[in-house]
């Protein structure tokens, strides 16, 4: 007598897109049933429309993870538009019964996602999710008195201590998949850049192999004096594994992992393997804050920073946009940002804090930049970072706090190595003035071929008034600041 096979099982993608280290896939794998892997490309997945970086990403992982999937027998199947419907469309396709999914803790797609497993489980489907993106489940480290954390220190000491690394696992090396499955072409969705293709420089290798090669270089070079050369950013000093994270190419506990034991193994100082770890662990803090706390993707996490008197100044963000604000550090990383769907973590503190501080210039104006062209843009790591240093965030910069664009690009770009490297009208210039141009004599311009005003602009605001109009303003809402 002829058993009926088991129903399949979906496995539902979204930003999760590896094989290792994957709890959806490795419990649908277990269960010994053919598994449907599904991707939906809903423009809202974070509860926002997708940026175009982040889009050219999703592209070239979607295509890594489809062809591991391939190799494994179970094609990846490709779907568009409301999650839900097509959701149900595979459902009703299959006969499955049981969707697995790691999940999202944003605030919008937490709730879509609670929505969708109450919704089949009315109808007699099993929907379960799995913690495969965090080291810890946001909404699970909390303070003595049961409440989240709001300053990072006692949050990475309490996330380390109640945070339960998993046991690693390689995934699957077969899957039982399920042919004949109607799946769109990445093609069509038009996620890669065209008329014009603006993409030229970004050079990364999106995937989980590209992941895991991201890692070792990392481990080989750049960790071993983490702590100092993650501020230099005209040297290869960080581990660039932002974009990697976000999308689920490698989980965090790996990335962890693989620090720590380069440690073990003598290979890193302990100091400078535990100070990335710190890095993972502000990225579980800005997540388990806009969990917990959600109405920060729109408004101050600190409520009378809603009171600032913001300018309306679209000729000054259209420059701070394009790097052409008259500040080398502040322009080079503008133009990075541009060129390479990235910016070192150093120099976007910069950044946001002239167009916040020195132009006053709202901080959701620059945090909605980033979510653009980032590639590695993150909703709870862009908000809580651009909160944090306009002052108005948890655990946020003091709002007296200022950078100097010329001080800061002296002390972490002494050299000039990265404003020459993209503001190459510069490069003829001497250390001694590639930081500050429009203090340079005449005759080194002239030297150096520069013209301020023709060949690279003059600043476009003085620093000084600035930084005195930033602090009026802040001292405006100063009475509100001290109810709290």
């Amino acid at each position: 007598m002829t058993s009926t096979p088991p129903p399949p099982v979906i496995v539902w993608f979204r930003r999760d897109l590896r094989i290792a280290d994957n709890p959806a896939l490795t419990e649908a794998a277990a269960t010994g049933a053919p598994v449907v892997p599904l991707y939906i490309h809903d423009e809202r997945l974070d509860g926002r429309p997708m940026g175009a970086a982040s889009k050219w990403w999703l592209d070239k992982s979607l295509r890594a993870l489809a062809a591991d999937l391939q190799h494994r027998g179970a094609p990846l199947v490709l779907r568009s538009g409301d999650a839900e419907a097509a959701l149900r469309a595979i459902i009703d396709e299959t006969g499955a019964r049981t969707v697995l999914m790691n999940r999202m803790f944003e605030p919008a797609a937490w709730e879509r996602d609670a929505e969708i497993a109450q919704g089949l489980k009315s109808d007699g489907v099993a929907c379960r999710g799995f913690n495969g993106t965090m080291l810890a489940r946001p909404g699970s480290v909390r303070t003595g008195q049961d409440a989240p954390y709001k300053v990072f220190t006692p949050f990475l000491k309490a996330l380390l201590e109640v945070a339960e690394e998993p046991a690693p696992r390689e995934g699957p090396r077969a899957l039982d998949g399920v042919e004949g499955l109607k799946s769109e072409a990445v093609d069509d969705w038009g996620l890669h850049p065209t008329r014009p293709d603006w993409s030229g420089g970004f050079d990364w290798t999106p995937g989980e192999a590209g992941a895991r090669e991201a890692v070792a270089r990392f481990l080989a070079g750049p960790l071993k004096a983490y702590g100092d050369g993650r501020d230099v950013p005209g040297k290869t000093g960080t581990s660039r594994l932002s974009p990697h994270l976000h999308f689920g190419e490698i989980s965090p506990w790996r990335a962890v992992r693989a620090a720590r034991q380069a440690t073990e193994e003598g290979r890193v100082p302990a100091k400078q393997a535990e100070k990335f770890v710190s890095e993972v662990g502000w990225r579980e803090f800005s997540t388990h804050l806009l969990h917990q706390f959600p109405y920060m993707a729109e408004r101050a996490f600190r409520s009378e920073f809603d009171a600032m008197a913001w300018r309306d100044d679209a000729e000054g963000l259209e420059a701070w946009k394009r790097g052409m604000t008259g500040y080398p550090i502040v322009d080079a990383g503008m133009r990075q940002l541009w060129a390479t769907g990235w910016m070192h973590n150093r120099v976007r503190m910069i950044v946001a804090s002239f167009l916040i501080k020195d132009l006053l210039i709202d901080w959701r104006e620059g945090e909605a930049w980033f979510w653009d062209t980032l590639v590695d843009a993150d909703m709870g790591n862009n908000i809580q970072n651009w909160q944090w240093v306009a002052g108005s965030g948890a655990d946020a910069a003091p709002y007296f706090r200022i950078f100097n664009p010329v001080t800061q690009g002296e002390k972490f770009d002494g050299d000039g190595t990265y404003v020459r490297r993209w503001i190459p009208e510069l490069a003829g210039l001497s250390d001694r003035w590639v930081h500050a141009p429009w203090t340079a004599p005449k005759e080194v311009l002239g030297a150096a071929g520069i013209r301020l005003g023709r060949d690279y602009p003059a600043p476009m605001v003085d620093h000084a008034m600035a930084r005195k109009r930033a602090l009026d303003a802040l001292e405006a809402i100063k009475p509100a600041r001290d109810k709290d």
